[in-house]
């Protein structure tokens, strides 16, 4: 479970963190990434749009005595990112492949297009990977089998979770597992310490500052 509390991203103590991690959402278009990472920002479902562009949230949470800074990207999941391709991926400690369990496309998709992308853009070689499969609610229709799933995160070296944004299945127990495998990495651990200050000048030249909410991992 996950207890959570809104907070104003303006405050200080936002800042005052033991780590700061990047995480990004990839995947096609519409396979849920922005519902994923609202549902896990503000602990309610919502039905969005699909994304325009780049767009990031920030969520504060503690686990294990820890208190870290989650810096979660969301794209639109077109590859026309253009200069903004090498700088998304640039840092990233943590990924989180999504697809569509209703449409076989997003799945190929993931090991034809994105896996490569990662594995081209991808700066840190010890990024932790979580492989989701989206939209379980809609079982009936499913075009993807769990097992087929699960092959790809061993191909692809991963873990792996089956979720829903509208039930919110496994939502924060996905982004749990990920930011608990990216604190078993020492590498991963000495540049989340190094680069907090590094990133929110950065972040802050591509958007506006967005919404911040904390929560303590259970």
């Amino acid at each position: 479970m996950l207890g959570s509390s809104s907070s104003s991203s303006k405050g200080g103590g936002n800042n005052n963190c033991d780590y700061s991690f990047k995480i990004l959402l990839i995947g096609d278009s519409g396979v849920g990434k922005s519902s994923l990472l609202v549902t896990f920002i503000s602990n309610f479902v919502h039905d969005l749009s699909p994304t325009i562009g780049v767009d990031f949230k920030i969520k504060m949470v503690t686990i294990g005595g820890k208190r870290l800074k989650l810096t979660i990207w969301d794209t639109a999941g077109q590859e026309r990112f253009g200069t903004l391709t090498s700088s998304y991926y640039r840092g990233a400690h943590g990924i989180i492949l999504v697809y569509d369990v209703t449409r076989r496309e997003t799945f190929t998709n993931l090991s034809e297009v994105w896996a490569k992308e990662v594995e081209l853009y991808s700066t840190n070689q010890e990024c932790i990977k979580v492989l989701v499969g989206n939209k379980v609610d809609r079982d009936s229709e499913r075009a993807v089998t769990q097992e087929e799933g699960m092959a790809l995160a061993q191909q692809l070296k991963c873990s792996f979770l089956e979720c829903s944004a509208r039930t919110r299945a496994n939502v924060h127990q996905c982004f749990k597992d990920l930011v608990l495998k990216i604190l078993e990495v020492p590498t991963l651990l000495e540049k989340g310490s190094t680069a907090v200050k590094k990133q929110i000048l950065q972040q802050k030249q591509v958007r506006k500052p967005p919404e911040s909410n904390t929560c303590c991992f259970q």
